[in-house]
């Protein structure tokens, strides 16, 4: 169960609750920073607001302003950062913040400074076992887009632990293939391809990295809504072109393929993938049913 709507909820939670286990944070004392593209500090907004725990999460300005919206709506703060900085500008500023305001905790989602194994632990526990459970353990390909590297380490190490057999892929923007140990660059898949390699990433756990083009992820996400009623966000629609590309090739004919579908679609409505569908929403106007026949038949 994901109530905020993506995979990020599971962590979230994972993180929260270790850290109070520990005694690194209290309701009502402790102040919660993370930088975060959108799906965790949203899933970590609703975990704070149910626990009693101000909130600051550093975003890049480019993520869309349903995720600020969403973010602000559960009582957290948000702090935009440089968008050309990427996700680096997000880490810098909540390093900045924690020395600055007292009683502060990083989540450190990405594993930087002491890091945190809540994260890839908390699908190692749930995430795999359910792919290998759901599959009754036919699973043969894995595919995942690295954004903290958390899915992709945790369920990849699940799965290797039940069949050392399994393949396991990692997803990284074409623009900025960094993983493939290029230079990284500006794209347009929200939430993978973080501009840097997160140190919570196992490189050794996949047999190979896909490269997936911003227009091929877009282009699929809307595909999935359009053509199998799932409406999801631009690393999903990564994450089934990789996998279909995969399907695709004969040797993986006979093959089960499995992929996450990270975020639901209603975060994007600005961004890229439904800019063009919200501008000519905001457009329509009321009319006769004659009008609106020459619309729809247009």
């Amino acid at each position: 169960m994901n109530p905020a709507c993506s995979v990020k909820d599971r962590i979230a939670v994972s993180m929260i609750n270790t850290a109070e286990k520990e005694g690194k944070i209290k309701p009502g004392v402790s102040t919660i920073i993370e930088p975060t593209s959108g799906n965790t500090g949203i899933g970590l907004a609703m975990v704070c607001a149910s626990k009693g725990y101000k909130l600051i999460l550093t975003m890049p300005e480019s993520m869309s302003v349903e995720r600020r919206t969403l973010i602000m709506a559960y009582g957290a703060q948000v702090v935009l950062t440089d968008a050309s900085k990427g996700m680096q500008g997000a880490v810098d500023m909540a390093e900045d913040l924690s020395r600055k305001i007292p009683n502060s905790f990083i989540a450190q989602q990405f594993m930087f400074k002491f890091g945190n194994p809540a994260n890839p632990r908390i699908h190692y526990l749930t995430t795999g076992p359910e792919i290998w459970q759901q599959t009754n353990g036919k699973v043969d390909i894995v595919v995942f887009g690295v954004g903290t590297g958390g899915s992709l380490t945790g369920i990849g190490s699940f799965l290797r632990s039940k069949n050392p057999n399994i393949k396991i892929y990692a997803v990284e923007p074409d623009e900025s293939p960094i993983l493939s140990g290029e230079k990284a660059g500006p794209h347009k898949i929200q939430g993978i391809g973080a501009n840097f390699v997160p140190e919570i990433l196992d490189t050794k756990l996949y047999n190979g990295i896909i490269r997936v083009p911003s227009d091929k992820a877009i282009a699929t996400s809307k595909r999935l809504a359009r053509e199998e009623g799932i409406l999801c966000g631009i690393s999903s629609g990564a994450n089934a072109w990789a996998a279909m590309s995969l399907a695709n090739k004969p040797e993986n004919a006979g093959r089960l393929i499995v992929t996450l579908l990270p975020s639901f679609g209603e975060r994007y409505l600005s961004s890229v993938l439904y800019s063009d569908i919200k501008e000519i929403a905001q457009k329509l106007t009321v009319q006769s049913s004659e009008d609106a026949l020459n619309r729809i038949n247009s």
